[in-house]
């Protein structure tokens, strides 16, 4: 059963394109701010796709012209003004975990970002596994400009991982925009794309990845991640063991019928 495509988000939009589970937040008036359910509801589908077979990898994709302006300022910012710390921390721990379930949702996640991609929304977006962005892409890790730190759901071990500690550091103490031409030559954005093609080529390069052996890129996300905290004698085993187990797939035996026909492969990610 594909469970993912009965699913009727109230919070975020979401339809199902060959394999391909393509979110974007609403409220586009507002550039697609988050509240509190949004949270939560993007935390339990992300959860939800570990066990979802029929979707090989998910597109994050932008509204009307933006990615995301991050928690709501009426929604969200000012409610937090009136919590207790237990409650302050259930929220903290709540954002937390929708990074954690997309680092474990085992899916490829590709974010296709234009225009305002900021607070929780730039968080998002470095969750993501690629980023695809336009010109107009404006990304911004802005905590520090609302008085919080710049340690926010995960921040300050993923995004030296992706733009070097210096360049992490710059933004996270700053709060600036990092513009598509800075993100995409510290290795940010993996591609610039026109505003009119973004989504589509999210969407073709994902539906790649979905028609592919995708219980492997699972594997591989799986390792890239859990590999942060592995010395290198570790890592190399972990890989060995992970290696072995994608060996065990009916697509690594389709692979080698295939090649040894001379045919391309046809994967169906078991």
């Amino acid at each position: 059963m594909n469970k993912i495509a009965e699913t009727k988000p109230e919070h975020f939009n979401l339809r199902i394109e060959d394999k391909v589970a393509v979110l974007s937040l609403t409220r586009p008036e507002r550039k697609n701010p988050l509240t509190f359910e949004s949270y939560a509801e993007l935390r339990d589908l992300f959860r939800d796709m570990v066990y979802d077979n029929d979707i090989g990898a998910v597109v994050f994709a932008s509204n009307g012209g933006n990615f995301c302006s991050g928690g709501d300022v009426h929604d969200i910012i000012a409610p937090l003004t009136k919590m207790d710390m237990k409650e302050l921390l259930a929220f903290t721990r709540m954002t937390g975990d929708l990074v954690k379930a997309m680092i474990g949702c085992s899916k490829p996640v590709i974010s296709a970002i234009d225009g305002i991609c900021v607070g929780a929304g730039a968080i998002i977006a470095m969750a993501s596994d690629i980023r695809f962005a336009t010109p107009g892409a404006k990304t911004a890790f802005l905590f520090t400009r609302v008085g919080l730190a710049g340690c926010d759901m995960g921040a300050c071990a993923m995004l030296p991982r992706i733009i070097g500690q210096g360049r992490a550091a710059e933004l996270l103490y700053s709060g600036r925009v990092m513009n598509s031409e800075e993100g995409h030559s510290w290795g940010f954005y993996n591609q610039i794309l026109t505003a009119e093609e973004l989504e589509s080529e999210a969407i073709k390069f994902a539906q790649n990845l979905a028609n592919g052996p995708s219980f492997a890129h699972g594997i591989t996300k799986t390792q890239l991640n859990q590999e942060w905290s592995m010395g290198l004698e570790q890592a190399i085993e972990a890989e060995a063991q992970a290696q072995a187990i994608c060996m065990q797939t009916e697509d690594f035996k389709r692979a080698y019928r295939a090649f040894a026909a001379k045919k391309t492969p046809e994967f169906e990610g078991n």
